[in-house]
């Protein structure tokens, strides 16, 4: 028998319900595999191999009885931000010491109601703040890629660099994410994987820890195309328990994969062509285009004026956000107490040391914006250029464009502790020079493997689109995979 892990979602579901082999033994072989890698890579925070087995017998009484699920025995992965019912979940931050909710996030509820099988907690940048994957409590997650000649360790990008680097060394069949400001597309860009983060409101935030609840959003990485599109739509739903779920039915996004783009206009912004862009990333936005045009779709120049100021605006709506959000976590509740000589001493010592250092800085950036006196002059004006961030894409969607390429990344995936990156946190932020308009403008967008760099590693392109316009999303990357092809790291682990 192939090696189990090495199936895609597709693969496996479809020879599952063919009964070539178990639900448990598909289980198994993802539970050896996390056991022999994890040490290298630390992409789990904890392993629920007791559930994990327990959920695939579930699932292979379910396939014998013809009473199957959409994800019947597939086993995934659940980034630490997700809460899942009596299991570990810390968002990777020390404050939450010890939290093991008694309830499930209605993303995670989706996938299990489907037959999904939960493997456990992957790692993630304390409270999804983060480019790299560095700021756990648990420590940095190690990307399965290396540069050629190369054993330096890498980063997988982050917030979800968990999620990205268990789907690429085959330690979960696909995983949970989420986007605030690209750290679903970033991550998987790094790591040769495929990630979407859908419109603001296709899936329920509700039981996810909140970051910045205006931009945060869920969404899948998986190894290709049509694993994304398959998860997308068991994990995507309208929920009472969340005001901002749009109560839009679901589509079949697996069924648009192959559809023709004749007809279909791509927008290429100009303002995406930032001074420094390096050569590899411009000859693999031409090449992306070239697939498309070749696959019947017009390229078309247009512009997004308002993308010089997203970076600022976002560094300043996001904190704002999450020194709001980040309030509740004070010692008293849930999650680490450190004791003081009365309740404001316990708060101060209780933050002080449950906070890492960029969960802290965002905090008083945050704080410091929606003081008095600084509200009008940062908050307010961040959320004037929101809305005409908002504002650029509906002009070009509304001229006829139906989706925009661009880059996803300024550069392949760094090293560990990259002395520059660590020495100054803005160069650390405009990490998410392409990523953060989309969030911003509550659009979705994917990422999709493109090419190697010159060391080997993987580079990706962004699809950008109007909407609950997800399907048009996934057509149009499915061509550039066909015409990429899909890349997987060599083994060292």
């Amino acid at each position: 028998m192939t090696d189990l892990t090495r199936l895609t979602i597709a693969d496996a579901r479809d020879r599952l319900k063919a009964r070539e082999f178990s639900a448990v033994e598909l289980t198994t072989s993802y539970l050896g595999a996390i056991d022999a890698a994890n040490g290298a890579l630390n992409a789990y925070v904890v392993v629920t191999a007791d559930k994990a087995l327990d959920m695939a017998k579930a699932s292979d009484e379910r396939l014998g009885a013809g009473k199957a699920g959409a994800l019947e025995g597939i086993p995934l992965g659940v980034k630490d931000l997700f809460a899942t019912e009596g299991v570990h979940t810390q968002a990777a931050s020390h404050v939450l010491d010890g939290f093991k909710p008694k309830y499930e996030s209605t993303v995670t509820q989706n996938l299990w109601n489907e037959g999904a099988v939960m493997l456990g907690k992957l790692n993630m940048d304390e409270f999804a703040m983060g480019s790299s994957n560095e700021s756990s409590y648990y420590g940095p997650v190690v990307n399965p890629w290396k540069a050629e000649g190369s054993d330096e360790k890498l980063v997988p990008g982050g917030s979800s660099g968990g999620s990205a680097a268990a789907v690429a060394a085959y330690l979960c069949a696909g995983a949970t994410a989420t986007d605030t400001g690209g750290s679903i597309r970033q991550p998987a860009a790094f790591t040769g994987t495929v990630g979407i983060k859908p419109t603001y409101g296709r899936c329920s935030r509700w039981g996810i820890a909140a970051y910045a609840s205006s931009l945060d959003q869920a969404g899948p990485i998986a190894r290709d195309v049509r694993d994304a599109a398959i998860l997308l739509k068991s994990m995507a739903s309208v929920d009472a328990k969340d005001t901002t779920s749009v109560d839009l039915p679901v589509p079949d996004y697996e069924a648009s994969l192959g559809q023709s783009l004749k007809g279909m206009k791509i927008g290429i912004p100009k303002e995406y062509r930032i001074e420094g862009l390096p050569p590899e990333i411009e000859k693999l936005w031409a090449e992306g285009m070239a697939w498309l045009k070749d696959a019947g779709a017009e390229i078309v120049d247009i512009s997004l004026p308002h993308t010089k100021y997203a970076l600022p605006a976002y560094y300043i709506v996001a904190p704002a956000e999450a020194s709001s959000n980040l309030a509740r976590y004070d010692g008293v509740r849930y999650g680490l107490r450190v004791d003081g000589k009365d309740i404001a001493d316990m708060y101060e010592k209780t933050r002080a040391a449950g906070f890492g250092e960029e969960v802290k800085r965002r905090i008083m950036v945050g704080t410091y914006v929606l003081s008095a006196g600084y509200y009008d002059a940062y908050y307010l004006k961040a959320q004037k250029v929101r809305t005409l961030i908002k504002r650029d894409f509906e002009t070009v969607f509304h001229a006829g464009v139906d989706a925009i390429l661009a880059p996803i990344t300024p550069s392949s995936a760094f090293a560990i502790g990259d002395k520059e990156l660590a020495a100054d946190p803005v160069k650390m932020y405009l990490q998410d020079v392409f990523t953060i308009t989309v969030n911003m403008a509550g659009l979705p967008g994917i990422s999709v493997p493109a090419g190697l760099d010159g060391k080997g590693l993987p580079l990706g392109l962004q699809l950008i689109g109007k909407p609950f316009e997800e399907e048009t999303l996934f057509k149009t990357a499915h061509v550039i995979e066909q015409a990429a092809g899909t890349f997987s790291p060599k083994k060292w682990w």
